[in-house]
């Protein structure tokens, strides 16, 4: 059993919090997001926060420092945009690679120390894949709803140029994540697989997707359960939804799936609903009281929160949970084949 699993099976791990809402506070402007490397570079780049791996490394790692200081088990690396699909917006395509590996060779030099002082309690890095700005399943255009912006094999070939470097970078998990779309999380999948296939690697995948409304569907219209069913057929660590809902209105889904399957389940859920400016307002003390209901239903093995969560929350929540203990759970056995 490696580290994760036996972390696993002793505590219910905590994950960090938002990037975003973090990288917020520094205020960076246009300037501070091109550094010195892109000064002369032909479009903006402000709001493009993976690029900070590159211009502001130092940032990112007060970032991951502040969560693993707050009690967090495993951060994610600042690459939910680390796609040439996604990086297409500022003409950064080429970085991609490069965006990956530093970005986990940040985070995981910040765990390696806080393992290095506490070797009882080790610190893991999840390489983050974010969904792309683009949908396999749906039409962007409502005038012909035939068409498709991007391909199966598109995603397939920018999600495996992701992992590959993250996995290059030493991270100890791939995590798939903010699945709005189902199509594309099977080619991240897929591709996760084809280099695990190719390396003889043996690495951990986690699946996270999100539900958009008060529905209760993935905005390509899956049900928590149907979106379970469509992933089961890979080796998983874990499946699990975050972002979109705050902790009370994801509860029902949680249940769901908890129920319906022997992997480890995961939930990181925004601290409540956006306020008209479109900002967070949910304490830590308010988001952890009710992740408390996850807790009391023995439903999750690792939470976290996603957008408007802070190191308070994350310290909150793992203060919480450090009273329970995890959800029984099974490691996947590999029976997928990529031929």
């Amino acid at each position: 059993m490696n580290a994760l699993h036996h972390a696993m099976k002793e505590r219910i791990l905590i994950l960090d919090g938002a990037m975003g809402t973090m990288l917020q506070r520094y205020q960076f402007s246009e300037e501070d997001f091109r550094g010195v490397r892109f000064k002369d570079f032909h479009k903006s780049v402000k709001g493009n926060n993976d690029l900070l791996s590159l211009t502001q490394p130092q940032a990112i790692a007060e970032v991951h420092k502040k969560y693993f200081e707050a009690g967090a088990d495993m951060v994610e690396t600042n690459t939910f945009s680390g796609t040439t699909i996604a990086m297409a917006d500022y003409d950064m395509e080429d970085l991609v690679y490069e965006l990956n590996y530093e970005s986990a060779k940040i985070a995981k030099q910040v765990a390696a120390e806080f393992t290095k002082q506490q070797p009882e309690k080790p610190r893991f890095v999840a390489g983050a894949m974010g969904p792309t700005n683009k949908t396999a399943s749906m039409s962007p255009n409502v005038n012909d709803p035939g068409f498709r912006a991007i391909s199966f094999e598109e995603l397939r070939i920018a999600y495996k140029q992701q992992a590959e470097a993250l996995i290059d970078g030493g991270v100890d998990v791939l995590l798939v994540e903010t699945v709005f779309d189902t199509l594309n999380a099977k080619a991240a999948l897929f591709a996760i697989e084809e280099i695990k296939e190719a390396r003889n690697l043996d690495i951990p995948v986690m699946i996270s997707g999100t539900i958009t409304d008060a529905s209760g569907r993935t905005l390509s219209g899956q049900t928590a359960e149907a979106f379970l069913i469509s992933v089961s057929h890979i080796p998983l660590l874990s499946v699990g939804f975050n972002c979109a809902l705050g902790a009370k209105q994801l509860t029902p889904h949680l249940e769901a799936i908890a129920r319906r399957t022997q992997l480890a389940v995961s939930a990181y859920p925004n601290a409540g609903l956006p306020n008209a400016f479109g900002e967070y307002d949910e304490r830590p003390e308010q988001m952890a009281l009710q992740i408390k209901e996850y807790l009391d239903k023995a439903l999750i093995n690792i939470v976290g929160g996603c957008c408007g969560t802070t190191p308070e929350h994350i310290q909150a929540i793992a203060e919480l949970t450090s009273n329970y203990k995890p959800r029984p759970f099974q490691v996947q056995q590999n029976t997928f084949s990529v031929e």
